[in-house]
């Protein structure tokens, strides 16, 4: 069964994105896409993203070699967000490990900060990644 799905994107054209390890369900990290961004990600089958900071699309991996194979696209109900169900080169996170979730939060402060413990192990050095 088929059905048009229109997407809600907000009004700087964007919609969060959340990459998704297809073969062991690890959330690997969020990014934000447009319009664009989806189109290049659904043609090529390369993970594309819209960068707020650069204010310019990129594709993950283009500096680091760890790039996103995009097995499937979904979106969710309302049309506001996206999964990225990928195989994933190396590491997606910039900081050297798999995930961007890698630290647990042990307390909470008061300044709106938190303690946090790190749970993960680092799959490469970001200071060779990005020379």
């Amino acid at each position: 069964m088929t059905e048009e799905a229109a997407f809600a994107f907000d009004d700087s054209d964007l919609l969060p994105a959340i990459a998704q390890d297809v073969d062991s369900g690890d959330v690997l990290m969020l990014a934000y896409v447009s319009p664009e961004a989806v189109e290049q990600t659904v043609e090529t089958g390369l993970a594309h993203y819209y960068s707020r900071s650069r204010d310019e699309l990129w594709k993950k991996g283009d500096t680091s070699g760890h790039v996103q194979h995009v097995q499937e696209v979904r979106v969710d109900c309302d049309g506001d967000a996206f999964l990225y169900l990928v195989k994933q080169e190396g590491g997606a996170c910039h900081t050297g490990y798999e995930s961007c979730f890698y630290r647990q939060i042990e307390e909470l402060n008061e300044d709106s900060t938190a303690e946090t413990q790190i749970v993960a192990e680092k799959v490469f050095d970001p200071e060779e990644a990005y020379e």
